[in-house]
């Protein structure tokens, strides 16, 4: 099948075409140029402006949506924008399956722009014919991933925690390698076209918790003291001076740490029985790569 992967110099962009390259025809595309890859055709686009996608999408099979504009200050509406467009142009271009990694905690009732961002994206998504793949995952644990950096630069240079209440906050984080497991598992498979399913790793935690285990991995044993009246614009400060992950990026994401993101449906199990990656095993690899 030809693929075509939008987001595709992301970190989990990068990983699903070296899963997908060995057995499709894929074409990858992104806002820059990208050098070259064995076993894949780089395409430039812009997925705001539908009049270039109609080249990039022309063959297309299966066409993976990886896209978020987290950073820019008008990021609510660029990604509809951007998830409005490709859905036209993949109807256009008659395309098979759309595939989309959204985020777990979408259907709280009070949800940071971030998260509400990513379930009208998948709204948008889906308003065409073409029929979409959701997979929504919490927390991916791997080198590159924003959230997951974040929280090992808070265990590296603070040997002591004054923390939000957000650390108290259930998450079940994944392997980079099983969330690409799961993506290229559904490409082009019918029973999952037209469903939406929860991904998380085999183990439930709170921020606390993760940070404490990646310490530990660290050889460090930080002090983490949690206090109510630090708010997630603060946080997001706080967090822009002492990570390196940038304020626009660090505080929608911090923002969405006070929703739980907890697999609700395993239906995928029955479908894909991947062996899962235990926490620590992901992310002693992913601080070592």
């Amino acid at each position: 099948m030809k693929v075509v992967v939008f987001g595709a110099s992301g970190t989990i962009g990068r990983s699903l075409l070296a899963e997908l390259s060995g057995t499709h025809e894929v074409v990858a595309v992104s806002r820059r140029e990208q050098a070259a890859q064995p076993g894949v055709t780089w395409m430039t686009a812009d997925a705001t402006d539908e009049s270039s996608l109609p080249r990039v999408l022309e063959g297309c099979d299966v066409a993976y949506y990886l896209v978020h504009s987290l950073g820019s200050a008008d990021f609510e509406e660029r990604d509809l924008q951007a998830a409005e467009a490709t859905a036209r142009a993949a109807e256009g271009a008659g395309v098979a399956q759309l595939i989309y990694l959204g985020g777990l905690g979408d259907d709280s009732p009070d949800l940071s722009p971030h998260l509400r961002s990513r379930r009208e994206t998948g709204i948008r998504l889906a308003s065409t014919s073409v029929p979409v793949t959701t997979l929504r995952a919490a927390m991916v644990v791997g080198r590159g991933s924003a959230a997951f950096e974040t929280i090992v630069a808070l265990v590296d240079r603070l040997p002591a925690m004054i923390t939000p209440r957000w650390v108290s906050t259930r998450t079940q984080p994944i392997a980079l390698q099983d969330v690409v497991a799961y993506l290229a598992a559904v490409c082009g498979l019918d029973p999952a076209k037209g469903e939406a399913y929860d991904v998380g790793g085999p183990e439930v935690m709170t921020y606390r918790e993760m940070m404490e285990r990646i310490a530990a991995l660290r050889g460090k044993q930080p002090f983490i003291f949690e206090v109510p009246v630090l708010t997630p614009y603060l946080s997001s400060l706080w967090l822009h001076v002492i990570t390196p992950v940038k304020a626009g990026i660090a505080r929608p994401l911090i923002e969405g740490l006070r929703t739980e993101t907890v697999v609700r449906d395993d239906r995928i199990r029955e479908l894909m029985p991947i062996e899962l990656t235990p926490f620590d095993e992901a992310a002693r690899s992913a601080l070592t790569t």
